[in-house]
């Protein structure tokens, strides 16, 4: 099996790469053939761990069979070494397909022990002039997605952290594409997001500054200032780091990729893949599992969703486009759904009950049904006896039997606020480039409309399968007697319905 070149964190990894390697200089193809545009290009990926970096690395490994190496910025985290996070990394179900049709794809992967938190990325100088001198595509993923991130944590990771690779870009001798991934809400205090970067109301370098500076007690008390109109400190920091990134694209062929809330693969490489339970996937598990029952949403609202392989194969096609079609100005894409194929929180929320009941867990531990509400006084009412309550009474009794307890999941606050507003993404520039990809004589390996053959019914079916099968390890096999569980469950919950209804009318008699 594949194993990092890295031996330890003191040793360069270039001490045992060949010298064989080249970069394709050529551009004159590159409009017609995205593969041309990767052939023998050496790219590096910081935040390869990650959900969309997963995607991403098995998309240029799979779809892209002439790259050339593919170097992973990787970081020792928890004492794990950079060799075994790498091995880690690459069990994951969705190199699945890689690993049984062609193994040895595997053999262009090099970790490279650094991290983005720290001056020169955290590389040795040996391996820092190595990669200046050998890469050409960087695809800059890496940052912290914990909407309650402490704020200077925030701005050194996702503000700082993308200032380094800006500066290590730089650098590079023949850098032909670098992409930096970001968030659509990174605007989230403006309700109409064009595909620009706007000036932020914080001076980006001040920022950093006053975090590097600062004694942490002062950063908590001026945090909430600092904030304004963002609802987090992601947002916010993303905010700034797109400036940032404006300003390097003055000298860099640089692109910013703005997905929305990402979520399973749509159908690459496997239909429902999905590896964390951050977010709405979360969210979505314990509406199947019963155990949310009230939501802080507003269900007239459009939402807005992206599968995570529509989000890889824009950053792919993305770092071509830029390349193939210059331009004086930085490319921004919106890679969103709501404007091109959307659907509201209503819908979305009657496909998941449907899809729950039709295909329940082992796990599931009450009968499917939540409500959306904007009134805070009912929702907390129904938190504390449908969420709170229950919660405590399973936890003291696994905790009488010697078990574990179990924090069981509920509507995250921080989501709230993106479940109680809406947004107008403009897609001129994801437009411009499908087009540009449907030009291209290899495009169709490349999908990023989902404006064709892409139904969220469907997709909604597809996700949840996905959370059955890759978090909650439930394959279709216990498929009949967890619905002989849920029928139970049904009737129980009848139960419990009537004897509340008549206890309530008994009172008012």
């Amino acid at each position: 099996m594949v194993a990092s070149k890295v031996k330890s964190q003191k040793r360069c990894f270039v001490d045992s790469i060949f010298e064989s390697e080249t970069c394709n200089s050529d551009e004159s193809h590159y409009a017609n053939s995205i593969l041309e545009f990767y052939s023998n290009a050496n790219v590096l990926i910081t935040g390869a761990t990650g959900f969309v970096g997963k995607a991403l690395l098995e998309k240029l490994l799979r779809s892209c069979g002439t790259i050339g190496m593919v170097y992973l910025l990787i970081r020792v985290k928890r004492g794990l070494s950079v060799e075994h996070r790498l091995k880690e990394l690459l069990k994951n179900p969705i190199f699945d397909k890689l690993r049984e049709k062609n193994p040895d794809c595997f053999n262009r992967i090099v970790a490279v022990p650094g991290d983005v938190g720290q001056n020169n990325l955290g590389l040795s100088d040996c391996d820092y002039k190595y990669l200046c001198g050998r890469i050409s595509i960087v695809f800059h993923s890496a940052a912290t997605v914990r909407f309650n991130e402490d704020l200077r944590d925030a701005v050194l990771l996702n503000t700082l952290g993308t200032k380094r690779m800006a500066d290590f870009c730089k650098d590079i001798k023949n850098l032909k594409s670098f992409v930096h991934v970001s968030t659509a809400y990174s605007n989230a205090d403006r309700s109409d997001v064009e595909e620009i970067v706007y000036t932020p109301t914080l001076d980006p370098k001040s920022i950093i500054h006053c975090m590097e500076t600062l004694p942490p007690e002062v950063i908590r008390l001026i945090a909430e200032k600092l904030m304004g109109k963002h609802p987090n400190t992601y947002t916010l920091t993303k905010n700034l780091a797109e400036f940032i990134v404006l300003e390097y694209s003055a000298i860099l062929p640089a692109a910013i990729v703005r997905p929305s809330i990402v979520t399973a693969s749509w159908k690459e490489p496997i239909p429902g893949w999905v590896d964390n339970i951050g977010g709405i996937t979360g969210i979505l598990m314990e509406c199947a599992r019963g155990t949310i029952k009230s939501i802080v949403c507003n269900e007239k609202l459009m939402m807005d969703l992206i599968p995570v392989d529509i989000v890889a194969n824009t950053l792919i096609t993305a770092a071509w486009h830029i390349a193939a079609y210059r331009t004086n100005g930085i490319r921004v894409y919106n890679c969103t759904s709501s404007q091109i194929n959307g659907i509201s929180w209503k819908n979305f929320g009657q496909l998941t009950q449907k899809y729950a009941v039709q295909y329940p867990s082992k796990f599931v531990s009450w009968y499917p049904g939540f409500t959306y509400r904007t009134n805070r006084l009912m929702h907390w009412i129904c938190h504390t006896f449908l969420h709170y309550t229950p919660a405590c009474i399973f936890d003291l009794f696994l905790y009488c039997t010697r078990h574990k307890p179990i924090k069981i999941a509920r509507a995250a606050k921080n989501g709230e606020f993106f479940a109680l507003n809406e947004w107008k993404f403009h897609t001129d520039g994801i437009k411009d480039l499908i087009e540009a990809v449907k030009r291209a004589e290899d495009g169709d390996n490349f999908h990023i409309d989902i404006s064709k053959g892409f139904v969220w019914d469907s997709y909604v079916k597809t996700y949840l399968l996905g959370i059955r099968k890759y978090i909650l390890k439930d394959d279709l096999s216990s498929l009949s007697k967890a619905k002989l569980k849920l029928r139970r469950l049904y009737w129980i919950n009848k139960l419990i319905q009537f004897i509340t209804l008549y206890g309530l009318l008994k009172l008012v008699w």
